[in-house]
């Protein structure tokens, strides 16, 4: 059961990541540095929490990748994170090291709901920072997505 819930956040996340890309791509001319910055942040996020769990190579924390990539990497990180619910133990720990180098471990639950979360937090200051430069903001609430 928890490993469905589970799943089911992490396609709210994909489709409005994806949604999110989508509006910025057909305003970017729009669009300011702190939302390429903010968006371009969100998906690096879920990159390095996957790779923390998987032990693979992490993206830099605010990197700013090429924007023809960003839905692939949406969709990259998705399909890694549904591999990791449906390979691990979501009560196992997992060690890692945040970007200051320091050590730390964690549920594997606990790395991917902070996957989640961050992206919904960071969807809110991309919906505000649209909204500024007269950009439509998607409306991503769970609630309506699951509507």
């Amino acid at each position: 059961m928890m490993k469905e819930k589970l799943i089911d956040l992490l396609e709210y996340t994909y489709h409005f990541n994806k949604e999110m890309i989508k509006v910025i791509s057909e305003n970017i001319s729009k669009t300011d540095k702190k939302t390429i910055s903010l968006i371009n942040h969100t998906l690096n996020a879920q990159q390095i929490w996957n790779s923390r769990i998987l032990g693979e190579a992490t993206f830099e924390v605010w990197q700013i990748n090429p924007f023809e990539d960003l839905q692939e990497i949406n969709r990259q990180n998705f399909n890694k994170s549904i591999e990791i619910v449906e390979k691990f133990d979501l009560n196992q720990k997992a060690e890692y090291q945040n970007s200051k180098g320091t050590q730390f471990e964690n549920e594997i639950f606990e790395m991917l709901f902070q996957a989640i979360n961050h992206s919904t937090y960071h969807r809110g200051q991309i919906n505000s920072l649209l909204k500024q430069n007269g950009i439509e903001p998607v409306l991503t609430d769970y609630i309506f997505y699951k509507r």
